[in-house]
């Protein structure tokens, strides 16, 4: 497939979609409007975007342990020789969203999320058991910031800044349990949504609502930080950001939350997290960076250290991408797979 050319007018529809996708009965006209375009060409040219490969999903962002589920990275170390096995079970579980070779005696580091009557310990002990790896777990304890907005016209600095703060909150364990229309809306809404006038009137009724009641209920959860936004999410490589690298930084527990917002204040920095330590990884906050080399990468790093006064990281680049998607919320599929890795366990999970 040809390389897409991303344009003057498309970076600047895609920058608005990652920013703030609008709510509203006809996005693309009020896009389009923004911009200078009718509401036909930003449907056409956000449809040419996803063919292209540069958009991977327009669909909502949920919080995932507001909504009951629980969540963990994990490091594993496995053996060369065992990789692509320990891959292929690693990316089974349905709670898998992504998964990444690092240059890093720990060389598989996956995100795993559990919904509530699940366990990831337990969980990740089976995978453990099944590949022979060790692991770590590094659950996040406080959230600093999730979600890239990465530059498509060109114009920034790749050690960029921005206003946003971040949507930093201490972890708990604590979650408020959805309503059948709750659940009904999240089902929907994390879907890719189609590219017409009036792409929000299909999850509306299959949730059984009006257009107006779905907005409603979108700026309740995000009011309850349920939901994070509604946003398009690019494929980092295809719109020219093909490194990222994963900033691991040893701060002083008292000076952690005063990082963690300075790093969230960076455009190319997509995800920073607080992060239990062991006696052999001092690293505490973790910070995801983009870029479209390596070199933008550890500009970006140079930037926060010059800004922290942080002496002690170090940045570990993915060398292979197993697995990127979305976790699906409130599906059978976790069922499916307790039943399989855990029999006798399925009557529990759907209790």
């Amino acid at each position: 497939m040809a390389t897409y050319h991303v344009d003057e007018v498309d970076g600047r529809l895609l920058n608005i979609m990652q920013d703030d996708f609008p709510l509203v009965e006809r996005p693309f006209a009020q896009m389009g409007e923004a911009i200078g375009i009718s509401e036909q060409d930003a449907i056409d040219r956000t449809t040419a975007l996803r063919k292209g490969q540069i958009i991977r999903q327009i669909s909502a962002i949920f919080d995932t342990r507001s909504l009951g589920y629980k969540s963990s990275l994990v490091a594993f170390n496995v053996a060369p020789d065992k990789l692509t096995e320990a891959v292929r079970a690693i990316n089974q579980h349905p709670g898998v969203s992504h998964n990444y070779e690092r240059n890093h005696e720990y060389n598989v580091w996956f995100t795993i999320a559990v919904p509530p009557e699940g366990d990831t310990e337990t969980d990740v002990s089976l995978l453990a058991a099944e590949t022979g790896a060790k692991y770590r777990m590094l659950p996040t304890l406080t959230l600093y910031k999730i979600g890239v907005k990465l530059d498509m016209t060109g114009t920034m600095d790749a050690a960029a800044t921005s206003d946003d703060k971040g949507f930093r909150s201490p972890v708990t364990e604590e979650a408020v349990a959805l309503t059948t229309s709750e659940r009904a809306f999240v089902r929907e809404m994390q879907q890719h949504i189609e590219y017409v006038p009036e792409p929000f009137a299909g999850p509306a009724a299959a949730a059984g609502v009006s257009q107006a009641e779905l907005f409603a209920m979108a700026a309740d959860m995000t009011e309850r930080k349920m939901l994070r936004r509604f946003a398009a999410i690019l494929r980092h490589q295809k719109a020219g950001y093909r490194v990222n690298g994963m900033g691991v930084w040893a701060v002083d527990p008292a000076k952690a939350d005063a990082a963690g917002d300075v790093m969230s204040e960076f455009r190319n920095i997509s995800h920073c997290y607080l992060r239990p330590t062991y006696p052999d990884w001092p690293y505490n906050v973790f910070s995801m960076i983009h870029g479209k080399s390596k070199e933008d990468c550890e500009a970006v790093a140079k930037a926060v250290q010059e800004r922290t006064g942080i002496e002690e990281y170090t940045m570990l680049y993915s060398t292979r991408e197993f697995k990127k998607t979305r976790v699906e919320y409130f599906t059978d599929d976790y069922d499916r797979w307790v039943s399989k890795h855990r029999p006798g366990s399925a009557d529990a999970a759907a209790s």
